[in-house]
């Protein structure tokens, strides 16, 4: 079933004249796909894997879909656009310097593409998130009204320049940086910016500010155009941090031509099954949030609530490959998280099973562990009670503020650094509680005696439990 077109993004839609530009959000991601269309015919930039969710926008529009437009190979999804492309009959645009396994329409900078009677789009070569990155500027009625910038010029911010590796970063950060000024200076201050990225993505080199923005608008805010290059330089490559490791995966994909996803629901895996899947290694996921999975849930299961970054974590820590089968309370939750997980290219789970954590257990006892504030924190550090605290933040976090003595891993590296965690009872902290979450069901899945802090670090910052910025943080507990 196809979701359904929610209010406030249909509120997002912007008209110039006959021309409207539909958002279409997939926050598990922190992505935007966009469809403009002049009431009759439409084009469409940077679709998701479920591109189904575009077809019925056009549909409920009754505008026909005749070009697809791609800024770039994607780096942190798997694209829809070959796939949408075939089915609806459209022309399918990626960059002629591309090297693909598929039969595309080529094109390249300052070329003009006409979509039907009243819409022109122009080709600019805007190299920094990726050498072949492109964006698109839009005109309708004689007006340049809107310009598609990908992982280029975002809001407040660009996209990032290190995921083709560190032989290439040095280059295109300062492509990036003078592409955002290409923007800047060939089109009007009123051109509505519509970014891919930005929107919590990893590919956004800092944090991306608001929701819409014209260039005008970016000439006064971001980091690009109001800083001189070498100062945009420094700054941008001291705040990145880690992306997620599936990353690696979304180029080659995209490059190879990936098809439309199944999205019908998998097999149904009765207890006996689900045992046998854990005790093989396999990767069991229980889609509740954490609060109802740490009360009680199936032993050696683990946990990426649907509430949170689900495909995101997921995506990150899981081996790529390894058989995953999906828990839900309903079959909706799974198809939920199945059409995440085509995102980023997790096509089809293993197996499924609805319900609750007893119907799961098959009579066997249920597996728990406690939940604790940085309140209950303060009071155990006070105590006797030996344990140790582990911080899953990622590193530009903990040079913000951190707690004095606790162990460092992030989220994304605890899995390979399960040795590193000292023996004996350990409290688990984040930001907010989720990724806490993930970790201390991973370690409780392997008998560790675990607490996952569920709170936000604004409170351990308020009971002075943290070490001022400003300080040097204090390595790690050895292990």
């Amino acid at each position: 079933m196809v979701p359904e077109i929610d209010q406030q993004r249909s509120a997002e839609a912007h008209a110039a004249g006959a021309l409207v530009v539909l958002p279409v959000e997939t926050p598990g991601l922190g992505d935007r796909t966009y469809l403009a269309h002049d009431g009759s015919v439409a084009l469409v930039v940077d679709p998701q894997r479920d591109y189904d969710r575009v077809t019925a926008l056009a549909d409920a529009a009754g505008v026909r879909i005749t070009h697809v437009f791609e800024t770039h190979i994607h780096n942190d999804y798997v694209t829809g656009g070959l796939a949408l492309a075939r089915e609806v009959g459209a022309r399918y645009l990626v960059n002629a310097d591309d090297e693909v396994s598929y039969e595309r329409t080529p094109v390249r900078d300052g070329q003009v593409v006409e979509v039907g009677d009243t819409m022109r789009v122009r080709v600019i070569h805007t190299p920094g998130h990726t050498h072949t990155h492109l964006s698109y500027a839009l005109e309708a009625g004689g007006e340049q009204v809107a310009v598609f910038t990908g992982g280029s010029l975002l809001y407040g911010s660009t996209g990032r320049p290190d995921l083709l590796g560190p032989d290439h970063t040095g280059t295109l950060v300062r492509a990036q940086w003078r592409s955002a000024r290409r923007l800047a200076e060939e089109l009007p201050d009123r051109t509505a910016v519509y970014p891919t990225h930005g929107f919590g993505s990893f590919c956004s080199a800092t944090q991306a500010t608001g929701l819409s923005s014209t260039i005008g608008e970016e000439k006064r805010t971001n980091t690009a155009l109001t800083s001189d290059e070498e100062t945009y330089v420094e700054r941008l490559l001291a705040g990145l941090d880690a992306y997620p490791a599936y990353y690696a995966h979304m180029g080659p994909a995209n490059s190879g031509g990936p098809g439309k996803p199944d999205l019908s629901a998998p097999s149904v895996a009765e207890p006996a099954e689900l045992r046998r899947r854990i005790e093989a290694g396999e990767w069991v996921v229980d889609l509740r949030e954490r609060t109802a999975f740490a009360a009680g849930h199936l032993a050696g299961s683990l946990n990426f609530g649907l509430d949170g970054q689900f495909v995101t974590y997921l995506g990150w820590l899981i081996p790529w490959g390894t058989p995953l089968t999906l828990l839900g309370g309903s079959a909706a939750e799974v198809a939920e998280a199945q059409r995440e997980l085509v995102r980023i290219g997790i096509d089809r789970p293993a197996a499924m099973a609805t319900g609750g954590p007893e119907d799961w257990a098959g009579g066997e006892p249920l597996a728990a562990y406690e939940r604790a504030t940085f309140d209950d924190l303060e009071a155990a550090l006070t105590g006797d009670d030996e344990f140790v605290v582990l911080d899953v933040r990622r590193d530009r976090e903990r040079r913000e503020a951190y707690i004095p003595g606790t162990v460092h891993i992030p989220v994304h590296e605890v899995p390979g650094r399960l040795g590193e965690i000292p023996a004996g009872r350990v409290w688990v902290h984040c930001a907010g509680g989720y990724r806490a979450g993930v970790v201390a069901a991973l370690l409780h899945a392997r008998d560790r005696d675990v607490v996952a802090v569920d709170d936000s670090f604004d409170n351990a910052r308020a009971l002075g439990l943290c070490a001022l910025p400003t300080e040097t943080p204090a390595p790690p507990a050895a292990p």
